[in-house]
């Protein structure tokens, strides 16, 4: 793809398209479109560093009535390149990154964290300029640097779940929260986790005392819903949940679920099927594949595990998904009609479906990262590329 192939179109046109439709299919020319993108930031930049009303600013004087203020057009231009529904690195995840080949995720990913730092540091010197200061003995220093403001952003793990949350909002589920501190009977007996279940070792489980733990999972809030609310009923329960783990590599004492629920008149695995495969296309993008599994839950019955499609070898087998070509992503299941005696719903006209999900587990597989402890350490290296 030459460097002119698209000099002439509209910029939030050429973001709008995916990068088939723009027929690049190799690094080489995913680096040229974000080189393209970096001219055009720059354009944007110095139009208004050029303006008769920055350079005043920048010398310290007061714009006249009717002067433009530059901050008016430096905000277009963070909403241009930032806005969060129709900024240029939104369409750029949807459009590009999404839908890519797997052999182009990381170069566009990697092109779209430059870009996104790019913005913010240009804008951030747009926002505090240099002051310019008449030294009559000295004479002007250009090249003193300009103060700089850093422009903090949501972390990796929030803006995961802020996806995933999105996603199921789309489809008409409501969010609910619980306690983090949880009853044994809300975290195991409403549950239909029997006494003599593994899950209630106190090798398994942070017990606080003999009827109080740390929450294993954030599923009580679904019992905690069905007591007060009555079916239809759609939500998810997105928050923190702790397990006696030894930190290594894939886990973590403390970790972050999306737990879901559907409960009404009619509900079947087929629906359950059709909400889990239109979720994990929507957050990783349209070619991922599912594939449901036989497994046991306590609460669900029947009960499956869930597969993707490997994001990495495009399912051809590789060492991440042990040659199989999938990976194990979640758990899920049609409720158990005996959890239904624990909130007083009719199991004879009411049927539901069930769902959980790691939320560090889907953020490792979407970007890449190869150690769960990376997002609990406060490495500004590591975090600085989710800008």
């Amino acid at each position: 793809m030459n460097s002119s192939d698209h000099s002439s179109q509209n910029i939030t046109d050429l973001v709008q398209h995916t990068l088939e439709d723009l027929g690049v299919r190799d690094r080489a020319g995913v680096q040229e479109l974000f080189n393209q993108l970096e001219v055009r930031l720059q354009d944007y930049i110095r139009q208004i560093r050029d303006s008769d009303e920055f350079k005043k600013i920048s010398r310290g004087e007061t714009l006249e009535r009717g002067e433009r203020h530059p901050s008016v057009d430096t905000e277009a231009v963070r909403v241009l390149w930032l806005g969060r529904k129709q900024g240029i690195v939104r369409f750029i995840t949807d459009n590009w990154l999404a839908p890519a080949p797997p052999e182009l995720k990381r170069e566009i990913g990697q092109g779209l964290n430059a870009l996104r730092a790019s913005v913010e540091e240009k804008i951030a010197s747009l926002i505090n300029p240099p002051t310019v200061v008449n030294e009559p003995e000295q004479g002007i220093d250009i090249t003193l640097p300009g103060t700089r403001r850093t422009v903090g952003v949501r972390h990796i793990l929030r803006q995961a779940m802020d996806e995933i949350t999105e996603i199921f909002f789309a489809l008409g589920y409501s969010v609910e929260e619980g306690p983090d501190i949880e009853s044994v009977y809300y975290n195991f007996e409403a549950l239909n986790i029997p006494e003599d279940h593994p899950a209630r070792d106190d090798q398994d489980t942070f017990y606080i005392d003999a009827r109080t733990v740390l929450r294993t999972h954030t599923s009580p809030v679904q019992i905690r819903t069905m007591e007060k609310l009555q079916p239809p009923l759609r939500i998810i329960v997105p928050g923190r949940a702790y397990r006696r783990d030894t930190p290594d590599a894939t886990h973590s004492p403390m970790f972050h679920q999306v737990e879901g629920l559907a409960v009404d008149t009619h509900i079947t695995f087929a629906d359950l099927k059709g909400t889990l495969d239109y979720f994990l296309k929507a957050f990783f993008g349209p070619e991922v594949r599912t594939r449901f599994r036989p497994s046991f839950f306590p609460f669900t019955e029947p009960s499956a595990e869930v597969d993707i499609s490997c994001l990495f070898c495009g399912a051809q087998g590789c060492r991440i998904c042990k040659q199989s070509g999938w990976i194990e992503l979640m758990g899920c299941g049609m409720v158990d009609p005996a959890l239904y005696s624990y909130v007083h719903y009719d199991a004879s006209v009411y049927s539901g479906f069930a769902f959980g999900m790691g939320v560090e587990r889907l953020a490792m597989l979407k970007y890449g990262v190869q150690d769960i402890q990376l997002f609990f350490q406060g490495d500004v290296r590591f975090l600085r590329q989710f800008r």
